[in-house]
């Protein structure tokens, strides 16, 4: 029942609150009140489903600088739960044909979401130049560097692009443990059950202090796996 309300709540009002805030920020140029606006009703969908969000080692982290936020992933709870707690707008990589989506399309590029396309690695290198690009602007970027859910919630192996992401933007990167939304909605369930989500932030990591992208990669993996209980690293 709470799994249809958190949608429910979603599907009435994200076109409802599209009406008022895609018009303002065509108007100002500016797609923060968008983005406000966005987090309000993901972080309310959440709230309605039952689930519970602490947040960890948030406050302890230095914001002279933007980040790349990197988290592990076993569940469709993750997103929501993640990024409306973190600290300022954040960016994130979406499939190139979600842009398609008239609306949707035109909300993510007012965001400056990034179009991704794996099947091709000319566009794949596109993309995290365009990524770069965005990070240089001022904004955060939000990765699940495994690719894909867990299916059973032990960490996958990770993905290098986002590791070539880091190094392109000479950005640092936060590892972020995100523990309870597997018990809530594992891969390959509908129905969520309540409870609480815990995201654990780590301190930064930054690509210049490793010798090559494998060993950052690696030391994010560990950082991430920390936190997570014995059976799950």
């Amino acid at each position: 029942m709470r799994t249809l309300l958190m949608l429910a709540f979603w599907i009435v009002a994200t076109p409802l609150a599209a009406m008022v805030a895609l018009p303002y920020t065509l108007l100002t140029g500016s797609s923060d009140f968008l983005y406000r606006v966005a987090m309000r009703i993901v972080r309310g969908g959440v709230k309605l489903a039952g689930v519970k969000v602490e947040v960890r080692g948030r406050d302890t982290l230095d914001f002279s600088s933007n980040y790349i936020f990197m988290a592990n992933h076993v569940s469709d709870l993750d997103p929501p739960v993640l990024i409306p707690n973190l600290p300022r707008r954040t960016s994130v990589l979406v499939k190139k044909e979600l842009f398609r989506i008239p609306v949707l399309g035109l909300a993510m590029r007012m965001a400056r979401l990034v179009p991704v396309d794996r099947s091709h690695r000319d566009a794949a290198v596109a993309s995290v130049r365009q990524a770069a690009a965005v990070i240089r602007s001022g904004l955060d970027m939000t990765i699940f560097p495994e690719g894909t859910r867990s299916p059973d919630g032990r960490m996958l192996p990770l993905k290098k692009g986002p590791f070539y992401l880091a190094v392109e933007a000479d950005c640092g990167i936060v590892p972020v443990t995100i523990l309870g939304t597997y018990e809530i909605r594992p891969k390959g369930k509908f129905f969520l059950r309540p409870g609480r989500a815990t995201l654990i932030f780590h301190q930064p990591l930054w690509p210049r202090g490793y010798p090559d992208r494998d060993a950052l990669m690696s030391a994010v993996r560990a950082c991430i796996a920390s936190a997570l209980p014995e059976g799950r690293r």
